[in-house]
């Protein structure tokens, strides 16, 4: 678990710059997660600096939680200048499968930037998996939790899709899966009382880039330990509701709180992960 206690340091250490183009429901916990995980955000989504700001930045949260057109053309901007200069981006397809829109805009986005991560539910990861099998051959996987049942088919498809897109595919739920093409890492952190407020996902992505941003020389590891953190967080977090009789505001700040905290040794000694053997 070293690797784990390092990957978190040098978020700590580095405290790297970190650019959301996000949606307007989660934009303040994103912040907020972000500057507890010891990083720095700056939200800029207008495409006539989009692209300068990812410049300064060391990675690049890209969140279609509440997608519009102004927005997607400041992905653009921002996720190609993220590429020229070889800084990371994390790509969180929210919604993705509920509309035309959000279906063209996702395809879109995976066709024209190259992600280090794209991050979703099961459902969004199988409509990605999905779109592009209509065009390069990949199976879509089922849209349901997962489960023990199904850990190891969904771990398959998420490094097929690993393989074609070139990212590290993190696929969020009860177990969370994190791979790339070559090996596949279960997640088993967290807390149910996380699906009750809205943005937990959000967060993740925040998160994630934020560890990317540290560590971009090692991917996987920054993907695996920043679904851990959040997930540690999540049972830290629910620990401290449980003492003192709280309710769902109360979890939100208690899981700030928890980030704020989070130390390598913690991490380290509660972080649940395993390498799948597929």
């Amino acid at each position: 678990m070293e690797a784990v206690a390092e990957t978190l340091r040098a978020v700590r250490q580095t405290s790297p710059l970190v650019h959301f183009i996000t949606n307007y429901v989660t934009v303040n916990d994103c912040a907020n997660i972000t500057l507890a995980a010891g990083a720095s955000p700056i939200m800029a989504d207008d495409a006539r600096e989009a692209g300068q700001i990812t410049g300064l930045c060391s990675a690049l949260v890209l969140n279609m939680g509440t997608l519009n057109e102004r927005t997607v053309q400041a992905m653009l901007h921002a996720g190609q200048t993220a590429n020229l200069l070889g800084r990371p981006v994390v790509f969180d397809p929210v919604g993705a499968g509920a509309s035309d829109f959000r279906n063209d805009t996702a395809l879109r986005l995976l066709r024209e930037i190259r992600c280090a991560a794209i991050k979703g539910n099961n459902s969004e990861i199988s409509f990605l998996a999905g779109g592009m099998a209509d065009a390069r051959g990949v199976d879509a996987g089922p849209e349901s939790l997962v489960t023990e049942d199904n850990l190891a088919e969904n771990a398959r498809r998420a490094r097929k899709m690993a393989a074609l897109t070139g990212a590290v595919i993190m696929v969020s739920g009860p177990i969370d899966i994190v791979a790339d093409s070559r090996e596949a890492w279960a997640v088993r952190n967290g807390h149910a009382m996380m699906a009750r407020i809205t943005g937990t996902g959000c967060m993740s992505a925040a998160v994630t880039g934020a560890y990317l941003g540290a560590n971009p020389q090692a991917p996987l590891r920054a993907c695996v330990c920043a679904m851990a953190a959040m997930g540690v967080c999540g049972e830290l977090a629910y620990e401290k509701l449980r003492a003192v009789d709280g309710g769902t505001g109360s979890y939100r700040i208690f899981l700030l709180d928890a980030m704020s905290k989070l130390d390598a040794e913690t991490l380290a000694a509660r972080a649940r992960v395993e390498r799948l053997e597929l």
